[in-house]
């Protein structure tokens, strides 16, 4: 599993050409890159770019996200025009049972979801959220199955999921995907 640099635009208003652009100048700026993956918002003016690579240095204005674990998806194989992130904190004293929640149960069900290409989690290594959540779709209606609202609402997902502090999630088209 790869680690990642992060950079988040929020006037990718400016269009996926430059966002794309940019993320060419990031992968020459740091020379270890192995790939590119630029997303850009379906319902805001924010593009997420990733250099993926085995170790990430440190880059003005990138965020460091460390691996934990990566999941193949019950669609692996498939192209993944779509990204989907949450990216939370979470509350004091409930940082393990997040962690074994999203490893025994969470992730390992939506991974199994059709429509679900692959998905990861990484850490931030550089600020908030800590926390990475990353789900490469061939839809956004895989939102909407009910495979993947089952696995949302189990028992053990609305103990946890009250205690996520400073939580966003956004849906994202991939106009680069290099990996």
């Amino acid at each position: 599993m790869s680690a990642a640099l992060l950079l988040v635009r929020t006037d990718a208003a400016a269009g996926e050409a430059r966002a794309v652009a940019e993320a060419k100048a990031l992968a020459r700026a740091a020379p270890d890159t192995a790939r590119l993956q630029v997303c850009i918002a379906v319902d805001r003016p924010l593009a997420y770019i990733y250099a993926w690579s085995k170790d990430v240095g440190v880059h003005d204005g990138a965020k460091r996200l460390s691996p934990i674990a990566e999941w193949r998806g019950a669609s692996a194989g498939a192209r993944a025009p779509y990204h989907y992130v949450v990216a939370t904190d979470i509350e004091s004293g409930w940082e393990e049972e997040l962690n074994t929640w999203y490893q025994d149960e969470h992730m390992p069900g939506l991974a199994a979801v059709p429509g679900n290409v692959r998905c990861a989690r990484l850490r931030s290594l550089d600020g908030t959220p800590r926390y990475h959540a990353c789900y490469d779709l061939v839809s956004p209606a895989v939102l909407e199955r009910s495979e993947w609202l089952a696995v949302r609402h189990t028992e053990w997902s609305s103990r946890v999921r009250p205690h996520f502090r400073n939580t966003q999630r956004i849906m994202f088209r991939t106009v680069l995907d290099d990996r």
